[in-house]
């Protein structure tokens, strides 16, 4: 096991993290900075105005893209457990 095959692994470990995380945490932006601005707005400044939206949003992002998500986390999954012959070598 090389320091290269450690990094690589590492590397590729934050990849998939930044990947899984990417779609709640885009749809939770949108929707804040649209609820945000609908506020302004209004001038209405109710606290469930803004996390009740978010939380419907970001579960309905991750309904539409829990396929991916699966098929993301189990690709690698699949290669790190593909590559433990070569890490016990």
């Amino acid at each position: 096991m090389t320091p290269e095959f450690v990094i690589s692994v590492g590397r590729e470990a934050m990849q998939v993290a930044f990947l899984l995380a990417a779609p709640p945490l885009v749809t939770a932006l949108v929707v804040g900075l649209v609820v945000s601005i609908f506020q302004a707005v209004t001038q209405i400044q109710e606290m469930t105005l803004a996390i009740i939206p978010k939380m419907v949003a970001i579960l309905i992002a991750l309904i539409v893209a829990f396929p991916w998500l699966l098929e993301t986390l189990t690709a690698y999954t699949t290669t790190v457990f593909q590559s433990i012959p070569i890490v016990l070598r």
